[in-house]
């Protein structure tokens, strides 16, 4: 009779505790400057996005900081940072023929129209790092891995070894960028390689079950390895791993650290550059 009573109250106990309401609030706070934006070593256009940050329910676009005041400095040259639809966009573009010198420090200084939380300006500092040079890379396809296989890109280089040293990848297929988003690109240390030749080492995996993501005999593919901080990867790191908690109702990750002054997020990068590339057989 005992049994029989326990096999009915387990199960409505069980069902009751799993359909318990969970109130979950997540509060606003102030509003802050974001900045998003690099400058690199190669001659060319590089951008800085700034925007305020919204709150988590929202569903508008972040709004976008406009008629901001941006520059650059090296330590001797000042670089004035223009927006690209004056009062609209909230993008600051540089010259053309800007390009940054490894081994430099830059400061990003922006000077806001408006105060936001009780700031008119924030400021960024980051160095511009070194790279190595790429001698070739290779695509290789492992049927075996994952039910329809999937595609590696690796590479050769001499890895300096001189002391520790930061890496950001980005894959281009016949000429479009494929980590378009933080999340698709690649960053590692040289933990491993410190020093010695990389010899067909592993970048990217693309999985061969979505044709947006993989790659096709006859693409031409290219790799940029840039050199960064040790705070950009970091950072990058830390935005990747946001939000996969376990257990489910583990506290919230702890704040991306960027690199911004005065309350601010986000990251001002720099780096340099070093490409090479391949026609997929």
């Amino acid at each position: 009779m005992i049994k029989k009573i326990l096999h009915i109250i387990l199960p409505v106990l069980l069902f009751a505790g799993c359909t318990e309401k969970i109130n979950v609030n997540l509060d606003s706070t102030y509003t802050r400057v974001v900045v998003d934006g690099n400058i690199e070593a190669d001659t060319g256009v590089y951008a800085v996005a700034l925007t305020k940050s919204a709150g988590y329910f929202s569903n508008e676009s972040a709004p976008r900081i406009v008629s901001a005041k941006v520059s650059v400095y090296d330590g001797s040259n000042t670089f004035m940072l223009h927006e690209s639809q004056p009062g609209i966009s909230g993008i600051y573009k540089t010259d053309p023929d800007f390009a940054g010198q490894t081994g430099k420090t830059y400061t990003l200084r922006v000077e806001l129209s408006e105060k936001i939380a009780g700031n008119s300006m924030v400021e960024a500092t980051t160095l511009l790092p070194t790279v190595t040079h790429l001698d070739s890379i290779g695509a290789v396809f492992q049927p075996d891995w994952g039910p329809n296989g999937i595609w590696t890109v690796r590479l050769w280089a001499q890895e300096p070894g001189n002391e520790v040293n930061y890496y950001l990848f980005n894959l281009f297929r016949n000429g479009k960028l494929m980590s378009d988003t933080i999340t698709k690109k690649v960053v590692s240390d040289d933990k491993f390689y410190n020093g010695s030749y990389m010899t067909g080492v592993d970048v990217f995996y693309l999985n061969n079950d979505h044709p947006w993501e993989t790659i096709y005999p006859g693409d031409t593919i290219i790799l940029q390895m840039s050199g960064i901080t040790k705070e950009y990867f970091d950072f990058i790191n830390e935005v990747q791993a946001a939000g996969f908690n376990i257990p489910f109702f583990s506290g919230p990750p702890a704040n991306v650290e960027g690199n911004i002054t005065n309350g601010g997020i986000g990251f001002f990068a720099a780096y340099s550059n070093s490409f090479a590339k391949t026609v997929v057989k």
